[in-house]
């Protein structure tokens, strides 16, 4: 399907959508429509997407209006609970908050942590203020998603706050033979001196045919530590494409892990800016492909202040005809004197027919910084498997063995022991699933 026919599927959509769905929105909804309306999706000629091919997402004719009656029986939400930790659990079914599969206990004085959506017809200030404007520089899946901004997750802490238990957001998504649209907007806003640990996990049940299209933004003030963990265990054969944008003031603390699993094609686009002295930025990714699989991270790092510190780790892991692509780029503004900045992206091809793209970039315009980049590719050590299988270890574990080793210092950098576990677990399963 050519671009314009699935522009004008959309734009036929949204008529429907916008008459159904008047409130506080309705004009930023309306400016992203017109602007989607001229703009073009993006293709290999586009340097920021030469790497990753979008045209099978735009040849299905996806399903953007909300619908929560899904039935979720298919996929059981227990097998998705962490076990032994008490959270804070927000249930979305394809995108819009499922009130009866949530539960919200005992949360701390004035936080909040609820649907977009919910927010949005309570007139919540914080909804206009931090999402009313659009950027002209938009590509057209963000401005697909203003133009059907409805539902996500809405967080709000105030000053002052620790929020005690991790809080837990699952989307699970549901063909159910309508090929949906999911397209949450989430909004996180960290007030000055907060604590925090959000997982953002994503699951699907393989077969199913559907396209998450999400924007995050989060917002980390004064003297605040987040630690945010995005997992994405879609359908084999769903698209993901995600737009995260990240806000940090000064002596925040701010740890993103990506940790990138499922789908078809799957592209991360993480955006920071470090607007304060002594901030801590640290960007953690790990990507599994098989099959087919297509798994995109492109990272831009601002160092807008002096004093300031970023880390970035990425890892893969691909197989069979799986490609993964990494684009990293750190600018370091002028005023920005005394930054350290670190980037780092190794992968493991374990086919001869998986392939890695990394594209690793400085820009630096300070003159008193220390900053490096590198980017690795190879395949498992083979002396130091055949040394293992010399020890009586089976050629299954002694993979696994080295597989373990490759990852854990992204995985050990996750603090909570019951959150670490789940991955853990999540990992050797689609491993044992693939038979790498």
């Amino acid at each position: 399907m050519k671009n314009n026919n699935i522009k004008e599927w959309y734009l036929e959509n949204f008529q429907h959508f916008t008459k159904a769905n008047i409130d506080e929105l309705s004009e930023l909804r309306t400016n992203a429509a017109k602007m989607f309306e001229v703009s073009e999706f993006p293709t290999k000629k586009n340097e920021e997407w030469k790497y990753t091919n979008i045209s099978p997402i735009l040849n299905h004719e996806f399903v953007p209006s909300p619908n929560a009656n899904k039935d979720v029986t298919k996929l059981s939400l227990d097998k998705n609970i962490i076990s032994n930790l008490e959270v804070h659990l927000l249930v979305f079914v394809n995108g819009i908050f499922n009130k009866v599969l949530s539960k919200l206990n005992n949360l701390e004085s004035d936080v909040v942590v609820d649907s977009f959506y919910s927010q949005l017809k309570s007139k919540n200030e914080l909804i206009r203020k931090y999402t009313i404007n659009l950027d002209e520089n938009l590509n057209s899946f963000a401005l697909l998603n203003h133009t059907f901004t409805y539902d996500g997750f809405f967080i709000h802490i105030p000053k002052n706050v620790t929020v005690e238990k991790p809080i837990h957001i699952i989307n699970i998504n549901v063909d159910d033979n309508l090929k949906p649209l999911v397209q949450p907007r989430n909004l996180i806003i960290a007030e000055e001196n907060t604590e925090a640990n959000i997982i953002y996990e994503f699951v699907g049940t393989n077969g199913d045919e559907y396209f998450t299209n999400v924007i995050t933004d989060i917002y980390v003030k004064d003297n605040s530590r987040v630690n945010f963990i995005k997992l994405q265990n879609e359908s084999n054969t769903a698209y993901h494409i995600d737009k995260t944008d990240i806000h940090q003031t000064g002596s925040s603390v701010f740890n993103h892990f990506s940790l990138a699993f499922g789908s078809k094609i799957n592209r991360n686009d993480i955006n920071a800016k470090l607007d304060g002295e002594n901030i801590e930025l640290h960007l953690y990714g790990l990507y599994l492909g098989n099959e087919d699989q297509h798994i995109d991270h492109h990272t831009f790092i601002n160092h807008a202040q002096p004093n300031c510190v970023s880390n970035e780790l990425y890892k893969g892991i691909l197989d069979d005809k799986s490609k993964g692509v990494f684009s990293g780029k750190i600018l370091v503004d002028q005023i920005a004197q005394k930054t350290n900045a670190f980037q780092s992206n190794k992968s493991v091809l374990l086919s001869n027919e998986a392939s890695i793209d990394a594209k690793p970039q400085l820009e630096i315009y300070a003159d008193d910084v220390k900053c490096s980049h590198g980017a690795t590719v190879g395949k498992l050590d083979e002396q130091a498997y055949f040394y293992i299988r010399s020890r009586g270890v089976s050629a299954e574990a002694a993979r696994s063995m080295l597989i373990r080793a490759f990852i854990d210092d992204v995985v050990n950098e996750i603090k909570i022991e019951q959150i670490k576990e789940k991955v853990n677990h999540l990992i050797f399963e689609h491993l044992r699933r693939e038979e790498f």
